[in-house]
């Protein structure tokens, strides 16, 4: 078997990408137990039951963030991927971050349009007119040779590891985990949404997060629409399994078949831990 890809591949700019106005809120669910009066006998009042913890819980948002770098880069150490970058020959440019942020794809030239909005003087503000003018393409014309090297100098500040987790949240973490909470789907659905859209993207095309949702709703519905949770998300990963398998470096679908396929059918809805699960042939373990 060739060597699995792992990095990224999300649609080039001049397919639909993001739709960076979705406006996912998510609806607080609360519930109320037996009501109790007060010391006077006067009205009941009503007590509410605790939210359920989501995917955006601190310690659940790590162990997505860990998840999500045992496929992209063999391990488990995401908050060493900052200074990552390297051309992976998938016609997108240059890959490179903690989600993959990609030269050709858009998501890149908006954090570094980010970073330099915060750090004007930054070593990667020089760059802006090239990633603008390599935008939707896989040419390293006016990057090269140095922007490696200065990507990696920019991972030593502050500043802009903060720019990739606030981009990191806003285009994909963010949109996934309101998505998953609209829909009941509780840690574990909305980690499996989060890795979609982190390979995919949300635009338009047939192998986008929302048209591998749409192909789900098809054959099952979300528990907010009365479904049941497991048989939807079940539908999901297998709509979710033929888009990769519409591009040949998303052949090996083990970060689905070995991983989150696995905790599913151990009914893990939770996420919780230990997690032990293998991708591209590799083993994991969270305890």
């Amino acid at each position: 078997m060739p060597a699995p890809h792992k990095r990224t591949t999300r649609p080039l700019r001049f397919l639909p990408r993001v739709l960076l106005g979705l406006a996912l809120v998510a609806v607080p669910a609360t519930a109320f137990g037996t009501t109790s009066a007060d010391r006077h006998g006067d009205r009941p009042t009503a007590a509410a039951a605790p939210a359920a913890v989501g995917l955006d819980d601190p310690v659940k948002k790590d162990i997505a963030m860990q998840l999500v770098s045992s496929a992209e880069n063999s391990s488990l150490d995401w908050k060493a991927q900052y200074k990552y970058i390297e051309d992976i020959g998938d016609g997108r440019g240059y890959t490179a971050g903690i989600i993959g942020f990609c030269s050709g794809t858009g998501d890149m030239l908006d954090l570094v349009e980010l970073y330099t909005q915060r750090r004007p003087d930054n070593v990667l503000a020089k760059y802006l007119p090239a990633l603008r003018e390599v935008d939707g393409s896989d040419s390293h014309e006016g990057l090269d040779p140095n922007f490696t090297r200065d990507w990696k100098r920019a991972a030593q500040d502050s500043a802009f590891k903060k720019a990739q987790n606030d981009e990191r949240d806003r285009v994909y973490f963010d949109p996934a985990v309101n998505r998953g909470k609209r829909d009941g789907i509780g840690v574990l659905g909305q980690f499996i949404y989060y890795d979609a859209i982190v390979m995919h993207g949300d635009g338009g095309d047939s192998t986008s997060f929302g048209n591998i949702r749409r192909k789900a709703l098809a054959k099952a519905r979300p528990p907010a629409q009365g479904g049941d949770e497991r048989a939807y998300l079940h539908a999901f990963l297998d709509a979710r399994v033929w888009a990769m398998k519409q591009e040949e470096a998303h052949e090996d679908t083990s970060r689905v078949d070995t991983a989150q396929r696995v905790f599913l059918a151990n009914g893990n809805l939770g996420l919780n831990t230990p997690l032990d699960w293998e991708v591209y042939g590799d083993s994991f373990h969270i305890d």
